[in-house]
């Protein structure tokens, strides 16, 4: 069982970002099911790789903390490497500002620290968008949908596949294996991805869906969550059920399958009411018909009903305030005609 950074044992070997809940929440963005590289390996402590590397993340009110792990080949301080496992041999005692991490594969323990020279905020808010002001986006998507403002007060080889199955991606394993042999053997490797954020969004979309396995949903998805393309907005059943259900959107109808047209429909729709970070509010709602964030939905409705239930007693505790005054007048001036009487 691996042992992954706490916050709770020390910031020496963690680094901190400025930025607060109302712009990202971690357990939303990496838990939502959208995002496959990441896991909650302790009480709200993400781990997963990006850039390359293992992270694992936290974040307090307004600060996001992250720490990275190194190699399992360090470099001493004479500068030659030795494993890992040295650090932690002799005394028995850890290096100061190294956690051990043990790794299931390997069964060697990796010595953790931060790694100063490498550009961690850059990949941060490159990843998160942190750039982006997600208080201002949703301020417009409120004003302009009332719907959506009640939810946001919530919330080739054949080994190769078989590993990516045993690793939880059943069907899609066999397309991963196609699509990275393809991305390496037609574009000449990962730099045509990266290529894809500053095309435009048919564009990248199209040239995403001559990839095996990859539909119109899926390449929305890439779009939208890994090549900048905020408009997006990815369409299936369950956005449609949401579009038909909670907007009385008339696309599709009639129609017992999700075809180009209704997909292309659908965005355009939530496009049009939400702007251009339509993707982003769309992940919002998509969130909040999970059955796992149900509790905030829940915990929300009842603080709700408890606010109506105090403002009722207090307008009919005025209106019987009022109804008293009355009477006490009423009697005070009978009380006064029967003494002039």
């Amino acid at each position: 069982m691996s042992q992954h950074a706490l916050l709770s044992a020390g910031t020496k070997s963690w680094r901190s970002l400025a930025c607060s809940r109302s712009e990202l929440r971690l357990d939303l963005t990496l838990g939502c099911g959208q995002s496959f590289r990441w896991r909650e390996t302790g009480d709200g402590h993400w781990t997963g790789v990006m850039g390359g590397r293992v992270w694992t993340l936290t974040q307090t009110d307004d600060t996001l903390w992250y720490h990275t792990y190194n190699s399992p080949n360090t470099i001493r301080g004479d500068g030659r490497k030795r494993r890992a496992g040295s650090l932690l041999q002799g005394s028995g005692k850890r290096s100061k500002g190294v956690i051990e991490v043990k790794e299931e594969e390997e069964g060697e323990p990796v010595a953790v620290t931060p790694d100063p020279d490498r550009k961690e905020e850059e990949l941060l808010n490159d990843y998160f968008q942190l750039k982006v002001k997600l208080g201002d986006l949703y301020r417009d998507w409120g004003a302009a949908d009332p719907h959506f403002n009640s939810i946001a007060k919530i919330f080739t080889d054949n080994s190769v596949e078989a590993r990516l199955r045993d690793l939880g991606f059943g069907y899609r394993a066999r397309f991963l294996q196609q699509s990275a042999r393809q991305i390496l053997d037609s574009h000449g490797g990962p730099h045509w991805l990266q290529g894809l954020r500053s095309a435009p969004y048919l564009q990248a979309r199209d040239a995403l869906r001559t990839l095996p396995g990859v539909g119109p949903k899926v390449a929305d998805c890439v779009c939208l969550m890994s090549l900048e393309k905020a408009c997006v907005v990815p369409v299936d059943t369950h956005v449609w059920q949401i579009a038909k259900r909670d907007y009385s959107c008339a696309a599709g109808n009639g129609q017992k399958s999700l075809t180009d047209k209704v997909h292309r429909q659908i965005g355009d729709f939530f496009r049009q009411l939400w702007g251009p970070y339509a993707g982003w509010a769309h992940s919002v709602l998509f969130c909040s018909d999970l059955k796992k964030f149900q509790k905030l939905k829940e915990t929300h409705c009842l603080k709700q009903e408890e606010e109506k239930k105090k403002v009722k007693i207090k307008v009919e505790g005025e209106g019987m305030t009022k109804k008293i005054k009355k009477m006490c007048n009423r009697k005070v001036k009978m009380c006064v005609k029967e003494e002039v009487g």
